[in-house]
């Protein structure tokens, strides 16, 4: 059984009222102002859900979670605006578990800090 990583997402295609499952997708973390080291990456499951990115330890910083959308609506046989997401977003309380959900539609995005 994999430990749950502590930071975590979770996509909602609103287009269809139903998770984007099969999403690549790819968690970083700055380490100078211009380079970022990568940190674990993987596919969202059924339910949309990626839970295993990596398994810590979380640090203070700035991280970014890249969401590869265009082959999921290249699947869907859908037309779409945006070929990725990307969330930079700042832990500042190592103790803390960070969900960072993202809904989706082909041509919009929106996301908020999840629990």
């Amino acid at each position: 059984m994999n430990k749950r990583s502590p930071i975590t997402t979770h996509i909602l295609d609103i287009s269809l009222g139903k998770p984007a499952a099969d999403v690549s997708c790819k968690l970083e973390r700055q380490t100078t102002k211009s380079d970022w080291e990568k940190l674990g990456e993987g596919m969202t499951n059924a339910d949309g859900r990626q839970e295993n990115l990596f398994s810590g330890p979380l640090t203070s910083g700035v991280y970014r979670l890249e969401f590869f959308t265009k082959p999921y609506f290249e699947r869907k046989q859908t037309k779409s605006f945006y070929s990725s997401v990307t969330v930079t977003f700042e832990v500042t309380a190592t103790e803390e578990h960070y969900h960072v959900p993202l809904l989706l539609s082909p041509f919009g995005y929106s996301t908020y800090r999840g629990s």
